[in-house]
């Protein structure tokens, strides 16, 4: 990952060799605080917008892009200033309705880190009618901008004019929003524990089938995600996606897994099978499936 970072940065060797030491502490994971990104804005004259932009083709090297080859990057900023990277990751071998879109993935990164207001999303590209519709299911997204190299400052609502979403369904919590399905974690094997504390913060207002996925390591770190539903339902991300989008961000191997748990109370529907098929493309642990 190192690598691929220093080719991409631009030319300002300074601000480089000072965003690669900030990411080389933090294990190369796709994530600056809010305290690093005003160090590198105050220190090299920067704007966080204007740094967020510079670091877009750093966001795009954790892209993982079997089937397009073409990488998108993205960096969603949290409330208080955190930088949230995210890529596009595509997975082989499977259904392409797998695919994790750049801003599906900056925004979920930051929902696995705690965040619960994203303010703008900064993307190279211009986001996809499938982003727009995911970006306009977020607690706040009457107030989130996006911004592109080329055009900065433009209110979701300009993407997505007359648009549908959880409010015409009369959803009150929005993704991001604190959520509790009343799931209890009382397992005594901690990674089945952890599967249930993901699905029990899943956003599945719709379909009210939370599910939660827990994956651990070989050298003992465990990785969750969670479900993100959505009211348009194709944009919704499982899981599962979540899960490895994390894995991807936070520079870990998948090689390294050694076991994976689905925690899922299936009422109207279920992501196992299309799990167990991810799975399998991309070789890894075979699903461990437990109904809450």
């Amino acid at each position: 990952m190192q690598e691929l970072i220093k080719n991409v940065l631009p030319l300002d060797i300074a601000l480089n060799q000072a965003i690669i030491k900030k990411l080389e502490e933090g294990q190369w994971a796709g994530f600056l605080n809010h305290q690093q990104v005003a160090r590198l804005c105050r220190d090299f004259d920067y704007t966080p917008l204007a740094l967020a932009i510079y670091l877009l083709p750093v966001a795009a090297c954790y892209s993982h892009t079997d089937i397009s080859h073409f990488n998108v990057g993205a960096v969603a900023i949290g409330e208080e200033g955190d930088f949230y990277f995210g890529a596009n990751q595509e997975f082989a071998d499977t259904a392409i309705q797998q695919t994790i879109h750049a801003e599906q993935s900056a925004i979920s990164h930051a929902w696995l880190r705690g965040e619960t207001r994203i303010t703008d999303v900064v993307v190279n590209y211009t986001p996809c009618g499938h982003c727009r519709q995911f970006m306009n299911e977020l607690h706040g997204a009457e107030r989130l901008n996006i911004h592109l190299p080329h055009s900065l400052h433009n209110p979701l609502q300009n993407y997505l004019p007359d648009s549908f979403g959880p409010k015409d369904l009369n959803i009150a919590i929005h993704l991001l929003a604190k959520e509790d399905h009343h799931l209890a974690a009382n397992s005594s094997d901690e990674l089945i524990n952890q599967a249930i504390l993901a699905a029990n913060q899943s956003h599945c207002p719709y379909s009210e089938s939370p599910h939660g996925i827990a994956i651990l390591f070989k050298n003992g770190v465990m990785v969750s995600g969670q479900y993100a539903e959505n009211a348009a339902f194709n944009p919704s991300l499982p899981a599962l996606q979540t899960a490895l989008n994390f894995v991807y961000l936070n520079n870990k191997k998948l090689e390294d897994i050694q076991r994976i748990v689905m925690a899922e109370r299936a009422v109207n529907l279920s992501h196992k099978s299309m799990a167990e098929q991810l799975l399998r493309a991309l070789n890894l642990p075979e699903l461990e499936y437990v109904g809450v």
